[in-house]
């Protein structure tokens, strides 16, 4: 081949010719791969750039499984989270059947006091006349004798049936109904001051007067009778036995009453009378009582005031019973509280809801264990963690909660122990408000990390395509503009084919002289 010998023309149509058709091959390799860098012989820049966002895309996209099944451990963990939220709500109803439900005891615990005289609902002091006589103890030194006008409340001896000493001396005192009477030196009254040499009666009169307490002497009998508002007497160094007055009647005037704590109840402490923060009324009493889960009646005819449990503390027995009320020869000494007697059928009814509370129970810590996702539970304490990018650097991880009905804070109820009355009632509802707002807080918190984790896999997909379309942006081929360079090179090789031809000619007439 050496020794072939092309002239100039020839051979510089055929170097054309040559280019053009390494021309055309790149072209149509561009054109059937759609690519104009296949290597790095195209474009080193390029196609080592394209490569590394192409890598950086795969691996993004190796994160999306993952990524897409936390988001499906979260939807099952809110999806358990709303089952869980029906049954606490189903468990909530039974507990409420308890409360509509007839009381479990025919009989509740209960203590009624001795027949108080003259006590009524509105007035357990007795506001109808009150009675407080004497005679006895009106004398002088030696002889019992009748109170008259004229019996005086000191002196040195009787020295006359007019002229009585009751034993009263000078700084002592007599309260009635809050008004206090001093006794003072002298013979006359002023007011509340009561000379310790005047009459009886004048001092019955300064009592009407200060208090609107009425009086009468008959027969050597003083009677008091007090007005609606009721009578209470007191006095100092035995003033009341001096004058021969002994309160009769309801007993309860100044006197107290307490009652140990019953049902978790607060424990009772009251005191009987007309004061500030007294008790007189059948009201007043039942306001005392109702902080202990207790209630007071009253027998119109008798005056025996009945304390016994409320509905909400049915199953409990009342406390114990104190105060002076409580003391000998008073309305409320001796009183032991009994039992409360069960109802029988009421009772097996609440056992019934005690089961059904429990089957409720046993459902939810099998949903809590079902509420799973390839593996991974976050209502039975596991924890997801998902990466979000190719270096491991932007991660979440979610922390998964406990929600058995030990998780919730609930326990399992007892036949004969629980929802004997609306107290226990009300403490399991109590529970379980708790359970349900313990519930809708976890929820939010799932809709929260749910909502990041879809941001970030809306992201990521979005990243991708982001760096995909850079790397095509670097290495396709346009397919307009390359079919136009293929066609244009196909013309250029027709061209240079002609052109070859017409540089051999000179050569193919030198041959037809050698013919």
């Amino acid at each position: 081949m050496s020794g072939i010998v092309l002239s100039a023309s020839v051979r510089q149509n055929l170097l054309s010719l040559q280019s053009t058709a390494q021309l055309l091959a790149t072209t149509q390799n561009n054109l059937s791969t759609g690519k104009k860098v296949n290597s790095a012989l195209d474009n080193p820049t390029n196609f080592f750039t394209a490569q590394g966002l192409d890598n950086r895309a795969s691996d993004i996209n190796n994160l999306l499984d993952g990524i897409g099944n936390g988001v499906q451990v979260l939807q099952a963990a809110n999806t358990g989270i709303t089952s869980l939220q029906k049954l606490v709500d189903s468990a909530k109803s039974i507990a409420n059947q308890v409360l509509q439900s007839a009381v479990g005891y025919s009989t509740k615990s209960n203590v009624t006091s001795t027949a108080l005289t003259g006590a009524t609902a509105t007035d357990l002091l007795a506001s109808s006349t009150t009675a407080v006589t004497g005679s006895a103890v009106l004398n002088d030194n030696t002889t019992a004798v009748a109170i008259t006008g004229s019996t005086k409340l000191s002196g040195t001896s009787g020295t006359s049936s007019n002229n009585l000493a009751t034993g009263i001396t000078s700084g002592e005192t007599l309260v009635v109904n809050g008004t206090t009477f001093s006794f003072v030196t002298g013979t006359s009254s002023t007011g509340t001051s009561i000379g310790i040499g005047d009459s009886v009666t004048n001092l019955l009169s300064a009592i009407q007067t200060a208090t609107g307490v009425t009086s009468s002497i008959t027969a050597g009998a003083i009677t008091l009778t007090p007005p609606a508002a009721g009578l209470t007497l007191s006095g100092s160094s035995g003033t009341l036995a001096k004058l021969g007055l002994t309160a009769v009647g309801d007993g309860l005037s100044g006197k107290t009453l307490t009652v140990g704590a019953t049902g978790g109840g607060t424990a009772t402490s009251i005191t009987f009378g007309l004061g500030t923060g007294q008790v007189k009324s059948l009201n007043d009493l039942n306001t005392a009582l109702a902080a202990n889960n207790l209630q007071a009646s009253i027998d119109s005819s008798t005056g025996k005031i009945t304390i016994s449990t409320t509905n909400d503390a049915a199953s409990a027995t009342i406390g114990t019973i104190g105060g002076t009320a409580a003391a000998s020869s008073n309305a409320f000494n001796g009183l032991t509280a009994a039992a409360p007697v069960a109802d029988t059928t009421a009772q097996t009814q609440r056992a019934n809801l005690v089961s059904q509370y429990n089957n409720v129970l046993t459902q939810i810590n099998l949903t809590a264990s079902d509420a799973s996702f390839n593996g991974v539970n976050l209502l039975n304490g596991d924890t997801l963690k998902l990466t979000f990018n190719e270096n491991g650097k932007s991660t979440l991880s979610i922390t998964g909660v406990t929600f058995n009905s030990a998780g919730l804070g609930l326990t399992t109820l007892t036949s004969g122990t629980d929802f004997l009355d609306n107290n226990s009632a009300n403490k399991v509802i109590g529970v379980l408000t708790t359970a349900s707002s313990t519930l809708r807080n976890e929820a939010s918190t799932l809709g929260s990390n749910l909502s990041v984790v879809q941001v970030r896999q809306d992201f990521n997909k979005n990243l991708i395509n982001v760096l995909q379309t850079g790397s095509s942006n670097l290495t396709l081929a346009d397919t307009n503009e390359e079919a136009a360079n293929s066609q244009a090179l196909s013309t250029r090789q027709s061209i240079a084919v002609s052109a070859l031809s017409l540089a051999n000619q000179s050569q193919a007439s030198v041959l037809q002289l050698l013919r």
